[in-house]
């Protein structure tokens, strides 16, 4: 797979061709989306792009290098995520020293920080060192859910691209959960009706905020539909038969309670709150 595989986000997929093609490529980029959004596989696949020698401004998928990055195991692409609840400012200094080696295979290094709103505030300002003087050849790729996380002088020296819902294949059952469970309440069904398959998202905390996020964005189209008549906002563009059916049937207050539910319930699965309990709570302050 490549960046040309990837078919929404189209404009920012173009930009990042173009880029390669061109020589332009920025020494730092954020990708800012939701959990459900593959941020990691379009960094992988920028990274083809960038170290594929056989590719004409995307990775062909097929040589060396980019069989590697597929596998997870290229030499100069190195990734950082949070230990525990957060990336700390040992683990940056670490990186620092990792970058100011030059490469093993070619003559980039690539950096895929996952989680990078989770840094510290001291490891932020440590990176901020390395952004304001790059290592030659050196791309440092950071991966967001919520940008508001992270100091202004960071934003202020990548290239930001805010990413559209584009849905892996794993995701689509959380998502068809979420409409199902979005429209069943929607409807005022009782709560047994939904237990059963609010089960199927109460096995990890993880899976728990994938269906949090998708409910989430569902209730923002739902939202967002009625004032944008050429529906270009919408994230989920394939529903978009669903979401103008199920729009017209939706009070803006039940979108308001919805979103102040599925906030306080992501709060407390944050706080180590039972999942289960989370999930049925939130379920009945909405259908309240």
């Amino acid at each position: 797979m490549g960046l040309k595989d990837i078919k929404t986000n189209e404009n920012i997929i173009e930009r990042m061709i173009r880029s390669v093609r061109n020589g332009s490529i920025s020494h730092a980029y954020l990708l800012e989306g939701d959990r459900s959004i593959d941020k990691l596989g379009l960094a992988e696949n920028f990274a083809k792009a960038i170290l594929c020698k056989e590719g004409d401004g995307d990775g062909c998928d097929c040589c060396t290098t980019c069989r590697k990055i597929s596998h997870g195991n290229h030499e100069d692409v190195i990734y950082l995520e949070a230990d525990g609840s957060s990336i700390k400012d040992e683990a940056i200094e670490e990186l620092q020293g990792r970058i100011r080696k030059k490469p093993y295979d070619g003559d980039r290094n690539i950096v895929i920080v996952k989680d990078a709103d989770t840094m510290t505030l001291r490891a932020q300002n440590r990176l901020l060192k390395t952004l304001e003087e790059p290592s030659p050849g050196t791309v440092i790729i950071l991966l967001s859910e919520n940008i508001e996380n992270l100091v202004q002088t960071i934003l202020s020296r990548c290239v930001v691209f805010k990413l559209n819902t584009f849905i892996p294949q794993e995701y689509k059952n959380v998502l068809e959960g979420a409409i199902l469970i979005a429209g069943m309440l929607l409807e005022g069904r009782p709560f047994y009706e939904m237990s059963g398959k609010l089960s199927e998202f109460t096995a990890s905390r993880e899976l728990a905020h994938e269906l949090l996020d998708a409910m989430e964005t569902w209730y923002r189209d739902l939202a967002v539909y009625r004032y944008d008549s050429n529906s270009q906002l919408i994230l989920y563009q394939d529903r978009i038969d669903e979401i103008r059916d199920k729009s017209r049937l939706c009070p803006f207050g039940h979108v308001e309670k919805a979103v102040a539910a599925l906030e306080e319930a992501r709060s407390d699965l944050n706080r180590n709150l039972n999942t289960g309990y989370t999930l049925k709570n939130m379920v009945l302050k909405i259908s309240s």
